[in-house]
């Protein structure tokens, strides 16, 4: 999420290249790195089979095509912060949605902790202006960011963190390809080779396995509290890179995101339902390879 967070003012030198020869080549040198991660670690990599081919599709196309191209049109009808609080409202609905595709039942706790975190995520961001078709992207973005990690919960007991960043990320890479082609002559200078290279080594090569994987451990609930750390680290880079000190109603929303995941972090009892449910599908995956 600090990597995510800091990705921000980074994007902004991508605004005059092109979106889809962009992106095709972000995914294509993440996929490039995963693998040769995964040869040098010894990691092995499945082929997606029946219905896994759907998910990693809903993957790819919610979380990373439309989710991009949401951003990209939203920022022409919205100011960037009103696609951030659609982000933010994020761990709401991970943290209602992720036990019911986990085989739970959504926990209060967890329920009320990520209306905290949204808050003080919003505080954070702060408030713009918006037209109508703005408001409509900044939804899209919303369902889109949502579906990035529930849509990817079914695949992370199979092909593990790794696996699905592996083969989301050539997913990607084909789907944005194949309209670059059609669409779009590359243009890049200097500037959008480097933050392309941060967006594809730190945003998408490191962060998606850094992401699924606590995915995977602490649940899609939990782990989606985290998303709240994204807009305070893009306010420590704008900080860092020259801006205004963070105002009181910042350092506020600041405080409650912390808050937030002191109370969604805290709680054994979950810990416990998490290590159960993930028992279960060990036992599941036990039977069918038997």
């Amino acid at each position: 999420m600090v990597f995510v967070g800091g990705s921000v003012a980074v994007s902004g030198l991508l605004a005059d290249a092109p979106v889809m020869g962009m992106q095709a080549l972000r995914y294509a040198v993440a996929c490039l790195l995963l693998v040769l991660y995964a040869r040098v670690t010894g990691r092995r990599l499945v082929r997606p089979r029946g219905a896994e081919w759907l998910w990693l599709g809903g993957v790819v196309l919610t979380g990373m095509f439309v989710f991009n191209l949401a951003l990209v049109h939203g920022s022409r009808h919205a100011e960037p912060a009103v696609l951030g609080v659609a982000v933010a409202c994020v761990p709401l609905l991970l943290a209602v949605g992720g036990p019911l595709l986990e085989g739970r039942t959504p926990a209060p706790r967890l329920i009320a902790a990520a209306a905290v975190v949204t808050l003080g995520a919003v505080l954070v961001q702060g408030l713009g202006r918006a037209d109508g078709i703005g408001l409509a992207w900044a939804f899209v973005t919303f369902l889109c960011e949502a579906g990035f990690t529930l849509l990817a919960v079914p695949l992370l007991g199979r092909h593990g963190p790794l696996g699905v960043s592996v083969h989301s990320t050539w997913m990607a890479a084909v789907l944005f390809g194949v309209f670059a082609a059609a669409s779009q002559t590359p243009r890049l200078h200097a500037d959008d080779l480097l933050a392309g290279a941060y967006l594809s080594v730190a945003v998408t090569a490191m962060a998606f396995v850094l992401w699924y994987s606590c995915v995977s451990a602490l649940g899609s609930a939990r782990a989606g509290l985290l998303t709240g750390i994204a807009p305070i680290a893009a306010a420590a880079t704008g900080v860092a890179l020259g801006g205004p000190m963070p105002s009181p109603l910042v350092w506020a929303g600041i405080g409650l995101v912390a808050a937030g995941l002191a109370v969604g972090m805290g709680g054994g009892s979950q810990k416990s339902a998490i290590r159960r449910s993930r028992n279960r599908a060990i036992v599941s995956v036990s039977a069918i390879r038997e």
